[in-house]
């Protein structure tokens, strides 16, 4: 009984956690922003829904399937967002501005047609 409880409690604050990131990469409006909304709520999230599942099915063959997906998670979401924070700092043209990805998208266009122009 307590086991259930903990399980739906920690599964719940995790799938919190995840919606959290959802609406942080939706509303958010630049990439690094994003990136942070992306990697760590989505991250602990997933840990505690792992974990709450991980006490759910004690004693079953899948449990070390769920830690395997924990640490494969823990291991590449930060290599992720190191690598996508890098590549925003390049892409960033304006000062200490970050652009957003529509901004950049326009301003290639808008450089693409002044390099046709000229060629």
């Amino acid at each position: 009984m307590i086991r259930d409880i903990v399980s739906a409690c920690l599964i719940l604050l995790g799938s919190l956690l995840a919606l959290t990131a959802a609406l942080g990469i939706v509303r958010f409006p630049d990439t690094l922003s994003r990136m942070h909304a992306a990697t760590k709520p989505q991250t602990f999230g997933m840990s505690m829904i792992l974990i709450g599942t991980l006490i759910k099915v004690a004693g079953h063959a899948d449990s070390g399937m769920l830690v395997l997906t924990a640490l494969f998670t823990l291991i590449t979401a930060p290599v992720i967002a190191q690598r996508v924070g890098r590549l925003a700092y390049r892409e960033q043209r304006s000062g200490e501005e970050l652009l957003d990805e529509s901004q950049l998208c326009v301003q290639r266009r808008e450089e693409n047609k002044n390099r046709r122009a000229q060629g």
